[in-house]
């Protein structure tokens, strides 16, 4: 018998509760509480799909910045390259211009040596050939001699 009351007690209190309106407060704080795990979830899959975006602009750009990056340092290697050719150019054809100007200098100094030793071998023909003349014809014919051969040497050596 025993079991009959707590059975009927059961079903009282269970009739209270359902009078009170307790098992629509408990459903609608499911139903809430459904709702906000709900929207959660949703705005969870907006960050998601905003972060995956986000990620997506993020690698373009770093890739595009690897890319410039890359294109940088070869146009400066470019540079370098046309830097070190230009300088190069530059150093031979100053050495050639050099070498050449040595070189005029040189065959100057070759043509003037060669000119002066000329001429002190003129001056030294021309006083051994005045001194032999003047040594062996005397007076008027030996003058003349002396003119003849200086002018033929003179000729001859320039």
């Amino acid at each position: 018998m025993d079991t009959v009351w707590v059975g009927v007690a059961f079903v009282i209190f269970f009739a209270i509760l359902i009078y009170f309106g307790v098992p629509k407060t408990i459903v609608a704080a499911l139903d809430a509480r459904g709702e906000k795990v709900a929207q959660e979830l949703a705005e969870a899959r907006r960050l998601r799909l905003e972060a995956e975006k986000l990620l997506g602009e993020y690698e373009a750009k770093r890739k595009a910045a690897e890319t410039e990056a890359a294109s940088i340092v070869a146009a400066a290697n470019d540079e370098a390259k046309r830097l070190a050719a230009e300088a190069e150019a530059k150093l031979n054809d100053f050495v050639a211009r050099r070498t050449k100007s040595a070189e005029e200098k040189i065959a100057l100094a070759e043509s003037q040596a060669e000119a002066e030793v000329r001429a002190a071998a003129a001056e030294a023909a021309t006083k051994a050939a005045e001194l032999i003349i003047r040594s062996q014809v005397g007076g008027k014919a030996g003058d003349t001699l002396f003119a003849a051969g200086l002018n033929e040497v003179k000729a001859k050596l320039n």
